[in-house]
């Protein structure tokens, strides 16, 4: 039997904890046969919600953490302070090398500061990103950086763009992915000063490959595989992104219910839009650290914990940490 792929899941954080993320990890040991899943957080209430389910249960371990890090506490305080958290005790199983990923729907802010000072960076690595994928009209795109880091320089980005390349060619399984930068205009001279000190970087890369710049329109497009800008930028496109297809798909399902002629066609497409639903690829990995750290919705369901899981699995067989260690070591692009 294969190694086992042990993921720590931080059963109390999010909107729908624990019910959620227990449902969501029992599907997700029953999907990977090769994930190991311990449920860390308050004992009682997780045995609970498992007593619903029949499930592999020697690859599912509680760890009891009496304390829950809340999403208004300040990050930095909550990690210090809450060492019992479930959050810090699943980051911790990571830290130690008893976990080789970490899945919350936790506080934002509490994971990245956990994740940079509890399971700590690759060596090298600068600045890690948020990297979540995104639904193209070409397939989903990887998107670097979305929320860790809002202010960055340019050796920041030019690493981002080879750990994103990464990742989309080993875990989602794009050879030679397109690397572009978010910029105003196509033109090589555009941009403000961040983007205009990058690009030439990116473009004497030869290990990426390097299309040039991306504008946001061309995003949904699929005009790129990896798209590289900093957190600010990142972070307004995401959630540009998300508003949107909600409201769009609120649209498309509106019209589609007022008949039977309707629901009838709303059956035929229901699987296509399915590729507009960003939980379909888990949740964003907070890329760069000695251990992968992933972090879904704060109103994850158990679809999207599944589908974390799957992609921890994929993280991990594809030894993307490994590769961006040989990465740096060759490149040299501290």
């Amino acid at each position: 039997m294969a190694e086992l792929v042990k993921i720590a899941l931080d059963a109390m954080g999010g909107d729908n904890a624990p019910a959620e993320i227990v449902k969501g990890a029992v599907e997700g040991v029953k999907k990977e046969q090769e994930s190991f899943i311990y449920l860390v957080g308050r004992e009682q209430q997780i045995k609970a919600e498992l007593a619903k389910y029949t499930y592999p249960e020697d690859r599912i371990k509680i760890v009891d953490a009496a304390d829950v890090i809340q999403t208004g506490e300040p990050p930095v305080m909550a990690i210090r302070r809450k060492k019992d958290s479930s959050m810090v005790k699943a980051l911790m199983l990571v830290k130690n090398k008893e976990a080789d990923a970490f899945i919350s729907a936790g506080s934002s802010g509490a994971i990245l500061v956990g994740g940079q000072t509890i399971v700590g960076r690759i060596k090298g690595v600068e600045r890690p990103p948020m990297a979540p994928l995104i639904p193209t009209a070409k397939g989903p795109a990887i998107l670097v950086d979305s929320g860790a880091n809002v202010d960055a320089r340019a050796s920041f980005l030019v690493q981002w763009a080879k750990m994103g390349a990464l990742y989309m060619e080993h875990v989602v399984g794009i050879k030679n992915p397109r690397v572009a930068i978010v910029n105003v205009g196509v033109e090589e001279e555009k941009g403000n000063n961040l983007v205009k000190e990058t690009y030439p970087l990116l473009k004497a890369c030869s290990d990426i490959n390097f299309i040039g710049s991306i504008e946001a329109r061309d995003i949904p497009n699929g005009d790129a595989d990896v798209i590289v800008c900093d957190a600010f930028v990142g972070n307004v496109i995401l959630k540009l992104y998300e508003g949107l297809a909600k409201t769009l798909i609120g649209k498309i399902k509106g019209s589609l219910t007022k008949s039977l002629q309707t629901k009838i066609g709303a059956l035929l497409i229901k699987k296509s839009l399915k590729g507009l639903d960003a939980t379909e690829y888990g949740g964003a990995p907070l890329i760069g650290l000695n251990g992968l750290v992933v972090k879904t919705h704060g109103n994850a369901k158990h679809k999207e914990i599944r589908n974390a899981i799957s992609q921890c699995v994929a993280y991990k067989k594809g030894d993307i940490n490994e590769k961006i260690m040989q990465a740096i070591s060759n490149e040299n692009f501290e």
